[in-house]
């Protein structure tokens, strides 16, 4: 029913555990395939991929060129393209199977969806990004890559899929998928908070929305690159 596809870096620190939360998806039959899309670990990645039993895709680095790569290589009818280092809530495959339902048997339009995001890590400031996360999605249907996507096949495809860009791939492509056919699930996608740890968090929300501005505002990706580096 699903393929899903994982973009990797040196991503051996969190993969694990976002494989582990897939295995009810296998188990229930909403999951067909794993495919990890790698762009040159140099750690255990690779690894513990094998050990999954997942399918091995290598790529030159670049997230939406590794996603691009997944789905042109993925056999089933919805794809589930989701981070190494986000881990989906017990019982998202009851609540995907049944999305999937509706829009397969024309109950709801032809829709793509993302999870609630969610923060592991304890604190005020994790909430109050996860609330500005949950309004922006409300008010303008923008969830980021870390929400997961879940899009029917012929949807991905009538959008011309993932354009290969090192960053905010995610931006684009649901910028193109339109506010009227993009839902925000119950089940959350818990993200590791590392990043907002290293960065600061108010230093990476503010980037974050620095290089969302620069992107409106058509500003060369390369440039943009070199600021959210």
């Amino acid at each position: 029913m699903i393929s899903i596809v994982i973009p990797t870096h040196n991503a051996a620190s969190g993969l694990a555990a976002c494989l582990t939360a897939l295995v009810p998806g296998v188990v229930n039959g909403c999951v067909r395939e794993v495919i990890i899309v790698d762009g040159g670990s140099t750690d255990r990645t690779l690894e513990i991929a094998e050990a999954s039993g997942a399918t091995i895709i290598r790529t030159s680095q670049g997230r939406g060129t590794q996603l691009k790569a997944g789905a042109e290589d993925a056999k089933a009818e919805w794809l589930l393209f989701l981070h190494a280092d986000t881990v989906l809530d017990a019982g998202w495959e009851d609540e995907v199977a049944t999305f999937i339902e509706r829009v397969d048997t024309g109950q709801r339009p032809e829709t793509a969806a993302a999870f609630k995001f969610e923060l592991d890590d304890l604190g005020v400031l994790p909430r109050l990004i996860e609330a500005g996360v949950a309004c922006r999605c409300t008010l303008f249907r923008m969830p980021y890559g870390d929400q997961g996507l879940l899009i029917p096949r012929r949807l991905y495809q009538k959008i011309g899929g993932f354009s290969p860009i090192p960053l905010l791939e995610d931006v684009d492509i649901n910028r193109r998928i339109g506010r009227s056919r993009l839902v925000i699930l119950r089940s959350g996608a818990i993200t590791s908070a590392i990043r907002y740890k290293r960065d600061g968090y108010v230093k990476r929300v503010m980037r974050n929305w620095a290089c969302l501005l620069m992107y409106y505002c058509r500003v060369p990706i390369r440039h943009i690159e070199k600021l959210y580096n």
